[in-house]
């Protein structure tokens, strides 16, 4: 069930070719860039990472993009990076990780009721898309966030993933402005929350810390009707 109808604005046509492609190289920049972390670590995963999570997900994380030591690496979405520290502990304590650690694909981890996906599928040189690569990318996203359920919710990590959340649902990035812990609603009873990006710089600083995530889980837990 669809639970965001496309607008008449919508700034993304979203196609059933536009599913994950472990192939794309739409983007000449990250695809050249892959090419040449691969060469230097040809262990790693240097493709686009896919979503993480179970397909019906009643919570869809958005964040990024692939850091080059950890999902770039491992092929999982904040696994095997500093990132993924605070996240994987915190949906562990919420009940959507089986485990609070994420270290490789094949550590057991698995997801329930939560899919985690990224506005840019590739990772980006010096971790920074540009405008026109996360423009790029925005049809994969429209086509993952269509599976939302009615009443779902949708936590966007940071600015860049609060606004091709925003484009990606086919509105106008100048009526939701982000902010950490707020709450933008979306139609079908679905909503939005913004959160601080859980990157090292956010969690060291002392700008994001695990009782300001914490908050935000809460209202998600209180917006989807679960204890938090």
């Amino acid at each position: 069930m669809r639970a965001i109808p496309a607008k008449p604005d919508i700034l993304t046509e979203v196609r059933a070719s536009d599913a994950y492609d472990p192939g794309c190289r739409r983007c000449a920049r990250l695809a050249a860039f892959l090419d040449t972390v691969r060469a230097g670590n040809p262990g790693y995963f240097c493709r686009p990472v896919p979503p993480f999570g179970v397909d019906d997900a009643a919570l869809v994380i958005v964040g990024l993009a692939p850091g080059m030591h950890g999902a770039n690496a491992s092929g999982r979405p904040f696994t095997g990076d500093h990132a993924g520290i605070l996240l994987y502990a915190t949906l562990h304590a919420y009940g959507y990780a089986s485990q609070a650690v994420a270290v490789s694909r094949d550590d057991g981890l698995t997801l329930s009721r939560c899919r985690i996906t990224n506005a840019v599928k590739c990772l980006p040189p010096e971790n920074k898309p540009t405008p026109a690569e996360a423009r790029e990318c925005n049809a994969y996203l429209a086509a993952d966030l269509r599976a939302l359920p009615a009443g779902g919710a949708i936590l966007a990590l940071g600015r860049i993933a609060h606004d091709a959340t925003v484009r990606a649902l086919g509105r106008k990035v100048e009526a939701f402005a982000f902010a950490h812990g707020a709450r933008h609603a979306l139609d079908d009873g679905a909503a939005l929350f913004d959160s601080y990006h859980c990157s090292r710089y956010n969690t060291n600083t002392g700008r994001l810390t695990p009782a300001m995530f914490r908050a935000v889980f809460d209202g998600i837990a209180a917006h989807l009707g679960r204890a938090g």
